[in-house]
């Protein structure tokens, strides 16, 4: 090894991927250890830095050329030492000039100073936040203000961030691509108008809303009403995700599902207000759509929905089965509190979207409407390979034994399914002909029964949800 040209060598030690692999590399020779030391671009540390700062400064220090930085204290406990606080930010900024991506979760000591400081990083273009609760909106904005490059932001359980100038100064800049806030309690729906132009420019848009928080008090209408029917540049989304969302017709995030004409993935997920309408406007658009997830509410407290009783059908499926001919994907799922018969989209109008699109993997939660006949029409789907069935409780034995006559599926998940028997695996057992079969919570499974079923197999049991 000593032989090997320097250049060689890099390539060689750049192959390796998995950290603990490349720790123990390093430790080989001292030749070894200094390509690494130059080699290492991303780094993530948390509870074992102790004492925080001189041991990130050791770490910087070490690996010069960081692009990639994680500061995680999941689980972090005061005895496990001081969490990295500002200074330890300060530290990052000025040892490591090429930082590009910073991700900080449960950094519960740092605070607007601390993020001031990476406004310095110029080549900063990601930055990813989750749990920071002493992070408010100026820290935010005296961030976007120093990184003109940033590109990917994600906010996740930032409390006290509240106000969102720096979602206008970011509307302004125009290079946001991927933004993602969640459970962010006073950030609405009516603040994403501020973003403006940099809308043209976004490709992955998630937002989610803290439903418990929102309930609580009595719902503002005037967040949805500040967007009036309006041009919205969203040609390039490519991926759009929706939880708890206020979906109010013809303004606010309605506007998104009629512009994404390039759209590729989309979750709407207990969003009230969403219409038939909305979604055959968006299966028009979206030709390039590959994957779908609709998540019904069960909530029928808002003075929204009391006025508005809306619920999507089979007109919604037969839309996306007609006009999304790349779909691949499918999810299906209703919350605990729908009624059996109060399901919104029939067998039918499920088995529409699977005989004229190429699913490739379908997921159906609480589906009432799905039974045996559906299982039965599987058989004759040619792309399928991975079948989910959550509380499918239509389902018997006879329909799980139609499995062993689907085409290509080879993963198979069952869970809290309870019209299914050890019997419904016979078919399956000694054929191998799916690579995995998972089993959670089905009370009338056992875990002998599913032995040899797959040719990997996950077996669990826990029967408390029903009780």
């Amino acid at each position: 090894m000593d032989g090997l040209p320097e250049q060689l060598l890099w390539e060689i030690l750049g192959r390796i991927n998995k950290t603990v692999d490349r720790n123990s590399a390093s430790l080989a020779c001292k030749r070894f250890h200094k390509v690494d030391n130059e080699q290492r671009r991303s780094l993530r540390v948390g509870c074992g830095l102790n004492p925080a700062n001189e041991a990130l400064t050791s770490l910087c220090n070490r690996f010069p050329n960081l692009v990639k930085v994680e500061i995680t204290y999941s689980g972090w406990m005061s005895k496990l030492g001081k969490q990295l606080d500002d200074q330890g930010l300060l530290i990052l900024s000025v040892l490591c000039p090429s930082l590009t991506d910073v991700t900080l979760s449960y950094c519960t000591f740092i605070t607007d100073v601390g993020l001031s400081h990476l406004a310095s990083c110029s080549k900063l273009s990601a930055l990813k936040l989750n749990f920071t609760p002493r992070i408010t909106g100026c820290g935010i904005l005296s961030l976007v203000v120093g990184c003109k490059k940033l590109t990917v932001l994600h906010l996740t359980r930032c409390l006290n961030v509240t106000s969102v100038e720096w979602l206008e100064y970011l509307g302004k800049l125009e290079t946001l691509e991927d933004l993602s806030i969640k459970n962010c309690r006073a950030i609405g729906e009516g603040d994403l108008i501020k973003l403006g132009p940099t809308w043209r420019k976004i490709k992955r848009l998630q937002f989610e809303v803290d439903v418990n928080y929102r309930y609580m008090k009595v719902y503002d209408r005037l967040a949805v009403d500040r967007w009036q029917k309006q041009l919205v540049p969203c040609e390039n989304m490519l991926e759009l995700s929706l939880v708890n969302c206020i979906i109010s017709p013809g303004r606010g995030l309605a506007c998104l599902l009629e512009k994404c004409k390039n759209l590729e993935k989309i979750r709407l997920d207990m969003c009230v207000g969403v219409r038939d309408c909305d979604i055959v406007g968006l299966a028009q658009k979206s030709s390039n759509l590959r994957s779908i997830s609709l998540r019904g509410p069960s909530d029928f407290s808002l003075p929204l929905l009391l006025s508005n009783p809306l619920r999507l059908t089979d007109e919604s499926l037969k839309a996306v089965a007609q006009n999304c001919s790349m779909l691949e994907s499918i999810r299906i799922s209703f919350t605990d509190g729908e009624f059996p018969s109060f399901s919104s989209f029939t067998l039918n109008g499920i088995l529409t979207v699977i005989q004229m699109c190429p699913i490739r993997k379908l997921s159906l939660d609480h589906v009432y409407s799905f039974n045996d006949v559906g299982m039965e029409a599987l058989c004759s789907a040619p792309y399928l390979e991975t079948l989910e069935l959550v509380r499918c409780q239509e389902i018997t034995d006879e329909g799980l034994q139609l499995v062993a006559q689907f085409p290509q599926l080879c993963v198979l998940r069952l869970s809290k399914c309870l019209g299914v028997t050890d019997d419904g695996f016979k078919p399956l057992v000694g054929s191998y002909k799916l690579e995995l079969l998972s089993v959670e919570n089905c009370p009338q499974i056992s875990e002998r029964g599913v032995q040899g079923a797959a040719r990997s197999v996950s077996f669990k049991q826990d029967l408390s949800w029903m009780y």
